[in-house]
């Protein structure tokens, strides 16, 4: 089982960006897909998630629609579209998947058993 980040990068503010997870190796119907950020010296905090199955999606208070999660379930992927950014977006970029169970706790990190790599995302003012 592996989730893999991609799409990170050097951008400047005002700019966009998608994220990109891939899932290897198992089958997350019944899963809840995250993503998550930590900038340094932070805690890792909750940006957004989709069901797999239903694509039902959820959002951090902070996001004000700059954030947009979607998922492309034939090739396995999450993405994560970022707009209007902003050097408070700088960040490591995390995909996370917590079984569906874990109901109103999808945002504490530690719900979550799966979890990729990591893609950084630094946004120059």
């Amino acid at each position: 089982v592996q989730l893999v980040e991609s799409g990170g990068g050097l951008v400047q503010a005002g700019d966009s960006l998608r994220l990109t997870c891939t899932a290897f190796g198992y089958s997350f119907n019944h899963y809840l897909m995250a993503w998550f950020r930590q900038a340094p010296g932070q805690e890792r905090e909750f940006v957004g998630a989709i069901s797999w199955a239903a694509g039902n999606t959820y959002y951090a208070d902070f996001v004000k629609d700059r954030f947009t999660t979607s998922r492309d379930k034939p090739n396995n992927m999450v993405f994560l579209q970022i707009d209007d950014m902003t050097p408070e977006d700088t960040a490591l970029y995390y995909c996370a998947a917590a079984e569906l169970s874990v109901g109103d706790y999808y945002l504490n990190p530690r719900s979550y058993a799966i979890w990729g790599q990591g893609t950084q995302v630094t946004v120059s003012s």
